[in-house]
């Protein structure tokens, strides 16, 4: 039974290696069973044996490779009550993350109408949780709209992409391109939009 039982842990996690490899290099949307039994060694029955279902896979793969990476630390980022300071530390920690996910990431959010709802669920609510980190020690009337769709960019993993893998700026310099804007958008106020003039859109007059 031992023997028996070892190997079955065995093919599982080989199952779990090939499903999170081919996840990071082709994406969740063109993954298929298929593919993970021809990685994995093993027939797709067995793939089913071990996982009834896609949300069943997607959840042990994405475990796995939770479990490998150095994740973000809100609770330690709570420890700074000085909202600049939290919003360095946080963002800085999160920037970290994601270059160390880079490739593992892109593909997720690239592929996001192919995540199981249960992943989606999980990705927007750790989202949530981060960006309610960092609003908190920010005085509440601050928080106007402009500072709330702004801390909401800073926190998106496509913003880093965007101002690290695009554009080459270090974390430390998209940390403080965000922080600034940031910052800036707690400062400024709001203003209605100004009133069309009676003649927009109207030529010849």
């Amino acid at each position: 039974m031992s023997k028996r039982t070892e190997k079955i842990s065995g093919t599982h996690q080989r199952i779990v290696d090939a499903a999170v490899t081919l996840h990071g290099s082709m994406g969740p949307a063109r993954t298929t069973i298929a593919g993970i039994a021809e990685k994995a060694g093993v027939t797709r029955l067995t793939v089913y044996r071990h996982f009834p279902d896609e949300e069943a896979l997607f959840s042990a793969c994405s475990s796995h490779w939770l479990s490998q990476q150095q994740l973000p630390d809100p609770e330690e980022w709570s420890r700074h009550t000085d909202p600049l300071e939290r919003l360095t530390v946080g963002l800085s920690d999160l920037y970290r993350f994601y270059r160390g996910g880079e490739a593992m990431l892109t593909r997720i959010y690239a592929d996001w109408h192919a995540l199981p709802q249960t992943r989606r669920t999980a990705l927007e609510s750790s989202n949530a949780h981060f960006r309610s980190i960092l609003v908190e020690p920010f005085p509440e009337p601050n928080r106007n709209s402009r500072f709330n769709a702004t801390l909401s960019h800073a926190v998106s993993f496509w913003t880093w992409r965007s101002l690290c893998h695009d554009n080459g700026l270090s974390d430390g310099d998209a940390v403080e391109v965000m922080s600034t804007l940031i910052t800036t958008a707690v400062r400024a106020p709001e203003t209605p939009d100004a009133p069309m003039p009676e003649n927009a859109g109207v030529r010849g007059q």
